[in-house]
């Protein structure tokens, strides 16, 4: 995940937590983050019994902060998506998408749907803005 342009929001000890400039899941739609190890490993039955803890834990937290503080800016999201693909890039990291309930491209109630990114697809989602990162970074906070 190193080579997609990010921003980084918060580094745990063995995980960093980002957002994408350019996201899967356009801001109105519900957001994303992604939870990405400090060391490279090719999936989940790599980590250390202390990193599959932190990632549990951050996973839980950001989930949950990202729900309350884009609701607290006006998304309505339903719920949070954890998944963890590697279809593009074959290294663990997990993606932590906000279903937003009048989302209008991922439509909340169907599967979310990832073309390859030479599609198009993806070039005119927003990002999470700044308001929006604070607000999750504060209600995270509260969490961890």
């Amino acid at each position: 995940m190193t080579n997609i342009d990010s921003k980084h929001i918060y580094s745990g000890k063995y995980f960093n937590v980002l957002t994408l400039d350019r996201p899967h899941i356009t801001r109105a739609d519900g957001g994303h983050l992604v939870i990405v190890p400090k060391r490279e490993i090719e999936d989940r039955t790599e980590l250390t019994q202390e990193e599959a803890q932190e990632l549990m834990k951050l996973s839980i937290a950001f989930g949950k902060a990202m729900k309350i503080a884009l609701n607290k800016r006006g998304i309505d999201i339903e719920r949070i998506n954890y998944q963890e693909n590697g279809n593009w890039v074959p290294k663990m990291h997990l993606h932590l998408y906000g279903r937003a309930r009048l989302a209008k491209t991922q439509k909340f109630g169907e599967a979310l749907h990832f073309p390859k990114p030479e599609t198009g697809f993806y070039d005119n989602n927003v990002p999470l803005d700044e308001k929006d990162i604070n607000e999750i970074k504060k209600e995270a906070e509260k969490l961890l």
